[in-house]
């Protein structure tokens, strides 16, 4: 009889061991989600895709690679709201544009780049994203943009091996979390409810002001009042970047 109660307290620990690291398990990939166990490190190359996920800012950030139609119509939105967003673009775009550039910067919006020519990263050697980088940053400079500092490389394709050369290079690089892939024109509707229903502390919207994007200007119409309705506040992408440095979301 001794031997079948020493048989069941065995088994009940076994049990109590295997839900006791189930509970550890969870909690982990809980707040790793969350962002609290990742903290930018300079020991390996990292790349932004989250803010602080204990403050209600958000950054709203637009890719622009061709075509002037759709960013005024953005520009007016985001005018109207109060909001201020984060523009990335191509150093090819910004030289055969430079009034729009002009444009979003006087309204007080950030700048990042796109690179120069809007290709992916993966399909070069490194060297030549090398050359493609240093060649955007001096067109900015060239334009008076000399600070650009914010990197986000083309269709968000990158490695390591990329996003090391763009901080040997002083950039940061900048992804994002929430994405209704605007540009593919889903419709206003999903646009707005995508971003709605997606959208929480520290978010990285990505949308897009080319003239592909037909219909995201009349989907920011819902968007920025509703975001700010639920209580978020829109900041520039360097504001987002300082409060993720105590806490933030990484992509490796």
């Amino acid at each position: 009889m001794s031997h079948f109660y020493v048989w069941r307290f065995n088994r009940w620990k076994r049990w109590m061991i295997i839900v006791l690291f189930a509970l550890f398990t969870a909690t982990f990939l809980w707040f790793e989600r969350d962002g609290a166990f990742s903290v930018f490190s300079q020991d390996k190359p990292t790349a932004l895709s989250k803010g602080n996920a204990n403050e209600e800012n958000i950054a709203l950030t637009f890719n622009i690679s061709w075509g002037e139609e759709r960013v005024h119509d953005i520009l007016k939105q985001l005018e109207q709201n109060q909001v201020q967003a984060t523009f990335f673009v191509s150093g090819e775009w910004a030289e055969r544009h430079p009034g729009v550039l002009e444009d979003i910067t006087e309204a007080d919006h950030e700048l990042g780049m796109l690179g120069y020519r809007y290709k992916s990263y993966l399909d070069q050697e490194i060297d030549q994203v090398r050359k493609d980088l240093l060649y955007a940053k001096e067109v900015f400079r060239k334009l008076g943009y000399k600070d650009v500092q914010l990197l986000r490389p083309p269709s968000g394709h990158f490695d390591k091996e990329i996003i090391k050369l763009a901080e040997n290079l002083d950039f940061t690089v900048i992804h994002w979390n929430v994405n209704p892939n605007d540009w593919k024109n889903p419709g206003t509707q999903f646009i707005e409810d995508s971003i709605m229903k997606q959208t929480s502390n520290g978010d990285i919207i990505l949308l897009h002001a080319s003239d592909s994007a037909k219909q995201t200007a009349d989907a920011l119409k819902t968007i920025l009042p509703g975001l700010k309705n639920k209580g978020f506040q829109f900041v520039s992408m360097s504001e987002l970047i300082n409060q993720a440095h105590a806490e933030s979301k990484i992509v490796e």
